[in-house]
């Protein structure tokens, strides 16, 4: 029966081509705009490292100075550069890793060549398995190397196609900040959404062109960018070792719930011998998140998106008690017709079924114009300025729910119309007729 009702809305659609058109119309403005913003909210909400998000958790300490304390606040976001380095020196952790955003000069070996400025990322070791980092080329440094303040890089793949032409760079030189560095290793394509190991930059950017030891960038003095929050005397040096300044970002691995519990317990006990040496002065009051409580915490999707939705998602309802009005006009319009079927047999049941396969048809088509709509809704995101625009598309997924919705969509809009139709009473439209 399926087919023949199937058959029967096709030529529906014939006879009442301007309502049917209408109601199509209804249903793809809402799906085409409610796919757009879902699609934007998928993208950024999403979570970024799924097979070690609850393993990976960011440090957060409070070594700020009783100006300003209020009980109960949070702690500072980010760590100071002594209390970084200490915690890394301890290895409490499976691994754990310091990092910091930076900007440094490339210098190109191309004769005419201007140089350029680019993101750097300065982090220790186990950065890089950490956040499960794909090398296409070499490799990450080592703790050694660290400690050596090596004079290593690992570069992203677009900066190797610019300088390199694709090929394996690994072993050769490039000259950062006016100094010479040995790539030990070439990322391959990689973009983490957000970019969690530091929501103080920018969270939705591509990854940094350039990754230094953090020791190495020390060192030598390199330029940081990002948030920075300092109190008392910091001095002129606010990345002194001693300054205190909240500037870097701490995580660490930790592979069981236990092992969290433990290492918050350390973290406390920290703090209390800090307090007790005369470097904290506030009460005890750490932080340890994984990374999808610290992305809850932040609210990390733009307010904007989030109206966005909700927006769309009003607008999709609009649009659905639209059609269910359109629905209602047409199925009473076919009034005579349903007694017809009603006298020859055809039970309320089989009405209803008829009424609702019909609307499904004119979801289905909805879906396919709301679909060119959420397309062309998508690429008005990517013509945007913000950070994110560039990742809007509608992948495999997304595709799916479009359909789904539409028809889902339509069905709930039928519902109603469907019922008032298998209402009619056969005796009553006959002597109309």
């Amino acid at each position: 029966m399926f087919g023949y009702y199937f058959n029967l809305a096709l030529r529906s659609f014939k006879r009442n081509k301007v309502l049917t058109a209408l109601m199509v119309l209804a249903i793809a403005l809402g799906i085409g705009a409610a796919m757009t913003t879902l699609t934007v909210f998928k993208v950024l909400s999403g979570d970024p490292i799924p097979d070690k998000s609850e393993r990976l958790f960011y440090v957060q300490l409070d070594p700020e100075s009783m100006h300003g304390y209020r009980p109960g606040e949070e702690p500072s976001v980010q760590m100071t550069r002594f209390d970084s380095e200490t915690l890394l020196q301890q290895k409490r952790g499976l691994r754990q890793t310091v990092t910091a955003g930076g900007s440094v000069v490339i210098s190109p070996d191309k004769p005419g060549a201007s140089p350029q400025l680019v993101d750097a990322r300065y982090a220790s070791a186990d950065f890089f398995p950490m956040f499960d980092v794909p090398l296409h080329y070499g490799r990450g440094w080592t703790a050694s190397e660290d400690d050596a303040k090596a004079r290593v890089a690992v570069i992203s793949k677009q900066l190797n196609d610019k300088e390199f032409g694709g090929t394996d760079s690994t072993g050769k030189t490039i000259r950062i900040d006016g100094n010479d560095f040995r790539i030990v290793g070439v990322l391959d394509a990689w973009r983490l959404v957000p970019k969690f190991y530091d929501l103080y930059t920018d969270n939705f950017d591509a990854a940094e062109s350039v990754f230094l030891p953090f020791s190495t960038s020390r060192e030598l003095k390199m330029a940081t960018q990002g948030n920075m929050n300092c109190w008392d005397d910091a001095g002129s040096d606010f990345h002194a070792l001693n300054a205190p300044c909240v500037w870097t970002q701490y995580w660490v691995e930790l592979d069981s719930p236990a092992k969290a519990s433990e290492y918050r317990n350390y973290l406390s006990n920290y703090s209390d011998q800090q307090r007790t040496a005369g470097r904290f002065q506030r009460p005890t009051n750490v932080r340890l998140r994984n990374v999808v409580e610290l992305l809850e915490f932040h609210k990390i999707v733009p307010g904007d998106v989030r109206l966005q939705l909700w927006l769309a998602l009003g607008f999709l309802l609009v649009c659905l008690v639209n059609t269910v009005g359109l629905l209602l006009a047409k199925f009473l319009r076919r009034s005579g017709e349903i007694g017809v079927r009603r006298a020859l047999g055809a039970s309320r049941a089989e009405i209803f079924k008829q009424c609702l396969i019909e609307a499904g048809t004119v979801g289905l088509a909805g879906g396919v114009l709301g679909l060119l709509l959420a397309l062309l809704g998508l690429w008005a995101v990517r013509q945007q300025p913000a950070s994110y625009a560039s990742l809007a598309h509608l992948d495999g997924p997304m595709l799916l729910t479009t359909f789904l919705l539409a028809l889902l969509a339509s069905l709930l809009a039928g519902l109603l119309p469907a019922w008032r139709a298998m209402q009619i009473t056969p005796a009553v439209q006959l002597k109309t007729q």
